[in-house]
C-alpha cells in the first residue's frame, strides 16, 4: 500500500514508520526539517520536505497514495493554537480533494466532538470538521487519551514545592495512552478494510491522580508525593507568571479543567476500547524519573 504519513519522525511517527516498513508499506514521511531526511531514509520511507501548511506542497506529495495519515504537528510558537490547527485542517482538506486520496487516517484527541470548553483541544474538532466533510474518503479517526508524556508538565511544582500542583487529578480519573500503543493501534485501523466513517479510540492505562502521584514518587524516591487540586485561577496565573501567551494560557487551563469536570472523557467512556494497550503507568515511571533527575 502507498502511504503518505505526516509528523515526521516523532513520538508516535517514528514506530508508526518503523512498523509499516517492516510491513512492506511503501511510505513516504512528511517532515517540514531537511535534517530528518537521512534518518527517514534509513527507516526505508521516501522524505518530503515540506510545510503542512502549503496545499500544494501536500496535494503533490498525496498524489497516487491509496491513504494518508494527518496529525497536526505541535508549534509552540504560534499565539493561537485552535487558529493554527484550523489552517492545517484546511490545508488537509483541499490537499486530498486535489490529490483525490481515497481513504484518510487522523490523528484527534478525546474530547475532539465538544466544541467548547476543551482549550487546545478545539483545534482537533476543527479538522475533525474540514476532514469530516470530504466527500467519497473513507475517513477514520483515531482519538488518543491523555499522553503519559503530558505527566513531564507536573515536574516544575514538584521540584519547587515537593507536590503536584495543579487543576485537575487528585480524585479524578485520569485515561493515559503511551505513543507507541498508539502507532499499533493505526498499524491496525491501516491494515483493516476501510469504512466510510470509524471513531477509534485509544488508550494504556488509567488511574487517579492520587494513584499516578503514588507510582510516579516511587519512581523519583519521593514516596509520599501528593497530587493536591488547586484552583483554576491559580494555575492560569502560575503559566502567566512563567511567560505564558495569555490565550494559550487561558485553553490549557480549560482543558485541565475539562479533565476535572470528566467532560473530556464522557464519549470516550461511552466507546470505550475492550482492551487497553500495553504500556502500563508502571512501564512509564522510568522516563519520568530521568526527566526529574535532568537525564532526559
Amino acid at each position: 500500500m502507498q502511504i503518505v504519513l505526516t509528523g515526521s519522525l516523532g513520538h508516535i511517527g517514528q514506530p508508526l514508520t518503523e512498523r509499516l516498513a517492516s510491513r512492506g508499506h511503501e511510505l513516504t514521511v512528511i517532515s517540514s526539517s531537511p535534517d530528518r531526511a537521512e534518518a527517514i531514509t534509513a527507516l526505508g520511507a521516501t522524505p518530503a520536505i515540506g510545510d503542512v501548511q502549503d496545499a500544494d506542497f501536500l496535494a503533490r506529495t498525496f498524489e497516487g497514495a491509496d491513504l494518508v495519515y494527518c496529525i497536526v504537528p505541535p508549534d509552540y510558537s504560534v499565539p493561537d493554537n485552535n487558529a493554527y490547527y484550523r489552517k492545517v485542517g484546511e490545508q488537509y482538506a483541499a490537499a486530498i480533494r486535489r490529490a483525490g486520496v481515497p481513504r484518510v487516517i487522523h490523528l484527534s484527541s478525546f474530547g475532539a466532538q465538544l466544541d467548547a470548553g476543551t482549550g487546545v483541544i478545539l483545534g482537533s474538532h476543527y479538522v475533525e470538521e474540514e476532514l469530516n466533510a470530504l466527500d467519497g474518503v473513507q475517513f477514520t479517526i483515531v482519538r488518543p487519551t491523555y499522553f503519559y508524556y503530558n505527566l513531564l508538565n507536573l515536574l516544575g511544582t514538584i521540584r519547587a514545592t515537593g507536590k503536584i500542583l495543579t487543576n485537575y487529578g487528585g480524585d479524578d480519573r485520569l485515561y493515559m495512552v503511551a505513543p507507541s500503543d498508539i502507532a499499533d493501534a493505526v498499524v491496525e485501523e491501516i491494515e483493516r478494510p476501510g469504512e466510510q466513517r470509524r471513531i477509534r479510540y485509544v488508550y494504556s492505562d488509567e488511574r487517579t491522580g492520587h494513584e499516578i502521584a503514588a507510582v510516579l514518587g516511587r519512581a523519583i524516591g519521593k514516596p509520599d508525593l501528593a497530587w493536591q487540586v488547586i484552583p483554576d485561577d491559580a494555575v492560569r496565573q502560575a503559566m502567566l507568571d512563567h511567560g505564558m501567551h495569555a490565550k494559550m494560557a487561558d485553553d490549557l487551563t480549560d482543558l485541565n479543567r475539562s479533565l476535572r469536570n470528566g467532560r473530556l472523557a464522557e464519549d470516550f467512556l461511552r466507546h470505550k476500547p475492550e482492551r487497553s494497550g500495553r504500556v502500563k503507568l508502571e512501564d512509564y515511571a522510568p522516563t519520568f524519573a530521568a526527566a526529574y533527575a535532568g537525564k532526559k
